[in-house]
């Protein structure tokens, strides 16, 4: 099973790099966002100061986090079951400067913004989503519907501003529908993150379906694993990697070991 990586406190960065995680989770609003800086040291390998430069560069963000705020307060959602790492996200493509990206499950685009925000910033690579919306049934979201239901008028990944799109290819759809031939189209995939239907079966079927396609230093994420059993672990052992679990939560990663050397 995972284990919680070796925890670093924010407190040991430089006063800039704490000061704007700090401005960047209020000004999302989500409490459950301070980035964790050993799980993205175990997946990215990255040393302090590269670190503390990423994570001081989410002071530029706070705009589009109180933009993303703002959004779902007007839709309804005073709470927005978004994925809890954002800024890890940013922190780990600006890190790893991946070419390729692809993340199942958008909703209203949380982690998206995120990873083109990096993309952005990195003035290369590009994001391929898929989704397959839920869409809220009437004006206000009901007793009993869930808070990723997309609001009327909207679409997937409706808090994504436009400026951020230009470097976004958004296919709406299932996954084992839409996920083997964009696999296939890709070739190589440099960061993959399961955040759709969580069940074993259908994490085992994602997680096969890009094995072949990973490219060495791969890194693959997978939220709510409370829910898919086994499925990541097992994944991870076929491929020789680590698990690394982002503090006691449910969100795990593991990066694949990078292409050894020719004799």
């Amino acid at each position: 099973m995972s284990r919680p990586v070796t925890p670093l406190r924010l407190d040991t960065l430089p006063a800039e790099a704490r000061a704007a995680a700090e401005r960047a989770r209020r000004a999302l609003g989500d409490r459950r966002s301070t980035p964790n800086l050993g799980w993205i040291v175990a997946l990215s390998g990255a040393r302090r100061p590269a670190l503390a430069s990423a994570l001081a560069e989410l002071e530029r963000l706070l705009p589009l986090e109180e933009e993303i705020r703002h959004a779902h307060l007007a839709a309804g959602r005073p709470f927005y079951a978004q994925i809890c790492a954002p800024f890890d996200l940013y922190a780990l493509v600006r890190l790893l400067r991946p070419e390729r990206i692809v993340e199942v499950g958008v909703s209203s685009g949380v982690s998206s913004a995120h990873f083109l925000a990096a993309l952005r910033r990195n003035h290369r690579g590009r994001l391929y989503s898929i989704d397959l919306p839920t869409v809220q049934r009437g004006p206000t979201l009901r007793r009993g519907e869930s808070t990723v239901a997309v609001p009327p008028g909207h679409s997937s990944g409706w808090v994504v501003p436009e400026y951020l799109r230009d470097r976004w290819e958004l296919r709406l759809g299932p996954s084992q529908e839409l996920l083997p031939p964009l696999a296939k189209e890709l070739g190589g995939i440099d960061l993959f993150l399961h955040d759709d239907l969580h069940t074993p079966a259908h994490l085992t079927f994602e997680l096969e379906t890009i094995r072949n396609r990973l490219r060495p230093g791969a890194v693959v994420l997978a939220d709510n694993t409370t829910w898919t059993g086994d499925a990541f672990p097992r994944f991870a052992r076929s491929v020789g990697a680590r698990v690394a679990r982002r503090g006691r939560g449910d969100l795990v990663g593991l990066r694949l070991p990078p292409r050894p050397p020719e004799l």
